[in-house]
């Protein structure tokens, strides 16, 4: 794979944002998300969203043109499961994210290919190992939520949907 900053689409902002523990809001303060995972389904659509992360969402699609893309690493039974939780909270129409820019991969990695097809610009995740792939193929990478290690210097730092409001938006090339 290419690893070098490509985005052949246009120069707007393209913008990735995982959902678990970032649009999902995690089951408690630790972070754990096992009950959405290993939960009921009754017990799973009862997750909230994160706090103001539809809202937010919903801004940032406005400010970048509707170049949204959610994207999310997981199983079959938990893809199936999260697209239910979507729909549930009815994300599309209060988050302003068209449903056909939604993408699954198995593998933390192949968020990376994802990012590249997509010419993604910016990217929300709360897992470094996530973003560490995105090196030099999404320039700016947000870190979300609580973190039990350190922040690496290359990480931007958005502990709720508010800082990342505020951090995307100081960045953003498409208004």
């Amino acid at each position: 794979m290419n690893r070098k900053h490509k985005n052949s689409h246009d120069n707007s902002t393209r913008l990735g944002i995982d959902i678990g523990r970032v649009i999902i809001s995690p089951f408690d303060l630790s972070g754990d998300d096992t009950q959405f995972l290993n939960g009921s389904e009754a017990v799973a659509m009862q997750t909230p969203p994160s706090p103001g992360a539809f809202e937010v969402i919903r801004e940032l699609s406005e400010a970048c043109a509707g170049n949204i893309w959610i994207v999310s690493k997981c199983g079959p039974k938990i893809e199936a499961r999260s697209r239910r939780w979507l729909s549930h909270h009815e994300f599309y129409a209060r988050a302003g994210v068209d449903p056909r820019r939604l993408r699954f991969c198995r593998a933390r990695k192949d968020k990376a290919q994802i990012a590249l097809k997509l010419g993604l610009t910016h990217f929300i995740d709360d897992r470094v190992d996530v973003l560490c792939h995105l090196t030099g193929l999404v320039r700016h990478r947000y870190l979300f939520g609580p973190q039990r290690e350190p922040i690496p210097a290359w990480a931007i730092a958005v502990p709720d949907w508010q800082h990342a409001r505020a951090a995307v938006l100081a960045r953003v090339s498409c208004r």
